[in-house]
């Protein structure tokens, strides 16, 4: 453990060489292979402040944190994108989150966590309450797709009113969701105290609260910076690789960005508190649908960006088909390692298409 966070300590340094490396204006694939080393560190280092609170404040608390924090880095990216117009980008880059969440990030945790443990259990109620709520983001975001095949000379200003319209109704349901979890339903949220370790409860009384939660700010105001690099530097790079915008917007830029849920979770599994990387991965990618999505349509509004929540068709297909095999193998609670290779397969599958999607 000591040597593992040693490590982690040393690859700080890629922080100041990537911020120097972007001031001297060096080759945009060294600017993106440093600022990525530089990423591994702080994600790790918000992963174990984040799981130490969450060991104090419980599960639905800790992860609303885990997501809240991880999707920080996207939140702020994604407007200072949509300042500088580009709408399809950050489309692509929030359909690509809520993917990545779903099918990597859980697929990782549910393979790891079944290659030490023969089965992981959560609460399956919670689970049917996560998987409709997916599928209402998935009936929203098709929706205005369905009124645009339907209509004939719609004009645009038709689906910017109806994506208002909307992003207000989910964000009211995103409210009442918290209010469910930690208030009037919190006992489906709490974790089956049989399944803790034996030194769980005397390690919560070791944690400095205050302490993670500085070391949990600071890392995630850096990596704000961090990211911020590596994206404008990923926009140049890629021009030399290759790459597609939607390859680039929906596969590339969430695998960085959402580096700390990917951390968070493995972590979470194979200590066996598979109740919190449930909660990391699926209520990341229902946060970013019923919170992020609609905030920056509203903030696109006030900024004078119109962007609506129209998405690119296959966006949409690549969305449900996540949703749906996710929703397939977790409503009954119990998760063993094929389920996270078959996850893993489908992210695959997906990120190839996009690949070759013209």
């Amino acid at each position: 453990m000591k040597q593992k966070n040693l490590i982690l300590l040393s690859m700080l340094v890629f922080v100041p060489i990537s911020i120097a490396a972007q001031e001297l204006h060096l080759n945009p694939l060294i600017i993106f292979a440093t600022s990525g080393l530089a990423i591994i560190p702080l994600a790790a280092l918000i992963a174990n402040s984040t799981e130490a609170i969450a060991s104090v404040i419980g599960p639905a608390l800790g992860g609303l944190l885990n997501a809240t924090f991880g999707n920080a880095t996207e939140m702020i990216i994604s407007i200072v994108a949509l300042r500088s117009g580009l709408v399809d980008v950050v489309k692509a880059s929030l359909t690509g989150a809520i993917i990545a969440n779903l099918l990597l990030a859980l697929g990782l945790a549910i393979l790891f966590g079944g290659l030490r443990f023969n089965e992981q259990t959560f609460q399956p109620a919670v689970a049917r309450i996560n998987s409709s709520s997916l599928t209402l983001a998935v009936i929203v975001v098709l929706t205005p797709a369905a009124i645009q095949f339907t209509s004939d000379g719609l004009p645009p200003s038709t689906l910017n009113n109806f994506s208002y319209a909307a992003s207000l109704l989910l964000l009211t349901f995103y409210c009442l969701m918290l209010l469910f979890s930690m208030k009037t339903h919190k006992y489906l949220y709490l974790v089956d105290e049989e399944n803790e370790e034996p030194l769980e409860s005397s390690s919560e009384h070791k944690v400095n609260i205050g302490l993670q939660i500085v070391i949990l700010l600071t890392c995630t105001v850096v990596l704000v910076f961090v990211s911020d690099i590596l994206v404008e530097s990923l926009e140049k790079a890629i021009s030399t690789l290759g790459l597609t915008s939607l390859f680039t917007g929906v596969i590339l830029i969430p695998l960085f960005g959402g580096f700390v849920e990917y951390i968070t979770c493995i972590s979470f599994a194979i200590k066996n508190k598979m109740e919190l990387a449930v909660a990391v991965a699926i209520g990341s990618s229902l946060q970013i649908a019923l919170f992020v999505a609609p905030v920056l349509v509203l903030v696109g509004w006030v900024l004078g960006q119109p962007m609506n929540l129209s998405f690119n068709p296959f966006e949409l297909v690549a969305v449900a088909m996540a949703v749906v095999i996710t929703n397939s193998i977790s409503n009954d609670g119990r998760t063993n390692w094929l389920e996270g290779v078959l996850l893993l397969i489908a992210y695959a599958v997906l990120g190839t298409a996009f690949y070759f999607h013209p």
